[in-house]
């Protein structure tokens, strides 16, 4: 298995299709630096196509998930794109912009469903990566800022796009303008987060938990289930049932559809093909 800078892969158990990728700089807290947003998308396509995955866990190594960008390769950016005449260094400032949002985004182009476990610390770039993300849950240490206007930018990988489908406009104005501190149990009332639990192992324990039982599951349900899903965000009822209609058409008739049923009628757990 390939190496990171930044990142770790592990497979906790040879048995289990659930996979962990963790966020691997606890020493700063888990800040995404440059080689993460290299990296990231390229860890998340490896696991997509590998056929041992079935579910991703997100999580930081240490007491924090993560403290946002390092300010350090925001400097540099800062820096880079300063240089040379006005109009050429705003478009590879653009371009680099695009580049993070699309290392962020690799986690709603991975078929298989993401998991985010939060502990600690999740700040700034921390919260564009989790509100990519699937399921969101979070330990009782857990505690959330939106920071980019305390550091006089505009969010710009994700959150201002994605938090008010999650928690709703007028609460995401509130925590991204006021950039205030929130705990996981507000988190918790926002619907940020499914569930909080105790603590770090409580969280670790119980997100695996819900990770096998749906590693459990059909994978082309799984994977069906989070493309109409994140496809009907943008669309209105009607195109999105045209649009499930559609992928249930390709889908829908399957070994997997067999195998549920069979396993229904037989009282037994379900055993399907590797996706």
């Amino acid at each position: 298995m390939e190496s990171y800078k930044t990142l770790e892969i592990v497979r906790k158990n040879t048995d289990s299709s659930v996979f962990h990728l963790i966020l691997n700089r606890p020493s700063q807290l888990n800040a995404l630096s440059l080689d993460f947003f290299f990296e990231f998308p390229k860890a998340l396509t490896s696991l997509d196509q590998n056929p041992d995955v079935a579910v991703i866990i997100l999580s930081g190594a240490g007491k924090h998930f993560c403290s946002g960008i390092d300010l350090s390769s925001l400097s540099s950016i800062s820096e880079r794109s300063a240089s040379g005449e006005k109009g050429r260094s705003s478009e590879r400032l653009r371009r680099r912009i695009k580049s993070m949002q699309a290392a962020i985004t690799a986690v709603e182009h991975c078929r298989k469903p993401v998991i985010a476990a939060i502990n600690g610390a999740c700040i700034g770039g921390g919260v564009d990566l989790i509100t990519a993300c699937d399921i969101r849950y979070c330990s009782e240490d857990a505690f959330f800022a939106i920071k980019e206007v305390d550091l006089a930018i505009v969010a710009d990988l994700g959150t201002l796009q994605r938090l008010p489908s999650i928690v709703g406009h007028a609460n995401a104005m509130d925590l991204a303008l006021t950039a205030r501190r929130f705990s996981g149990r507000e988190a918790k009332d926002l619907g940020l987060v499914s569930q909080v639990f105790g603590s770090k192992s409580d969280l670790d324990k119980g997100v695996t938990t819900i990770a096998e039982g749906m590693a459990a599951k059909s994978p082309l349900a799984l994977t069906g289930t989070k493309e109409v899903l994140l496809r009907s965000r943008e669309m209105s009822v009607e195109q999105g049932l045209d649009y499930v209609a559609t992928w249930n058409s390709a889908m829908l008739i399957s070994d997997d559809l067999n195998e549920a049923v069979s396993a229904q009628i037989m009282k037994r757990q379900p055993r399907f093909a590797k996706l």
